[in-house]
């Protein structure tokens, strides 16, 4: 990854520039996913603070969201049931010590149709999965996503709450008349 300055109005802005290389190529190598896992969990961030004043009263928004890579010394920790919350999606990943995994998960297709998949070629490097979802009718798509940390601010003073899952960006997904890029998939008990 190249980090390129471009220079607009005495402003300096950072942009980031992603290899040409595909990605099998790019996971070949610890930094490579080291990166590629930052910069998805960068993805989930956020940062919203609003101040309204009507009629005399002040209402104040805050929320900040930070995601960072949570990478294990044994990849087989990773291996439990992760859910979106409040969305009809979910995973079941099973993960050796050496960082293959197998595992199903599912869907929404419409309002009322969920579709099944198995993963297929899994492999988890550092806080990178990577993996092929086979469906039903053998048709397939590709799953990448990273394990992270993510906390959760309600205040400027508050320490925050954590909790730890798998995000992936995805195509855009319509669920109930909302689109979607991307899923943080939580791990639950």
């Amino acid at each position: 990854m190249k980090a390129i300055r471009l220079y607009a109005t005495g402003l300096v802005m950072a942009v980031a520039v992603a290899a040409t290389a595909p990605l099998a190529a790019q996971q070949s190598s610890p930094a490579a996913a080291q990166a590629r896992s930052t910069v998805i969990a960068a993805s989930f961030n956020k940062s919203k603070h609003v101040k309204k004043e009507k009629r005399g009263v002040i209402t104040e928004k805050y929320v900040r969201v930070v995601s960072v890579p949570a990478v294990k010394a044994d990849p087989a920790e990773y291996s439990g049931r992760y859910e979106v919350e409040g969305l009809d999606f979910g995973l079941d990943l099973r993960v050796n010590r050496d960082g293959s995994l197998e595992g199903t998960g599912y869907e929404p297709l419409s309002d009322n149709v969920r579709r099944t998949f198995t993963l297929k070629n899994g492999r988890i490097q550092g806080a990178l999965l990577t993996a092929t979802k086979v469906y039903a009718g053998g048709s397939t798509e590709r799953l990448e996503g990273a394990f992270m940390n993510r906390t959760r601010f309600e205040s400027p003073t508050d320490s925050g709450s954590t909790v730890f899952g798998l995000g992936t960006p995805s195509k855009p997904v319509t669920v109930d008349g909302n689109t979607f890029d991307k899923f943080f998939f939580e791990r639950v008990p």
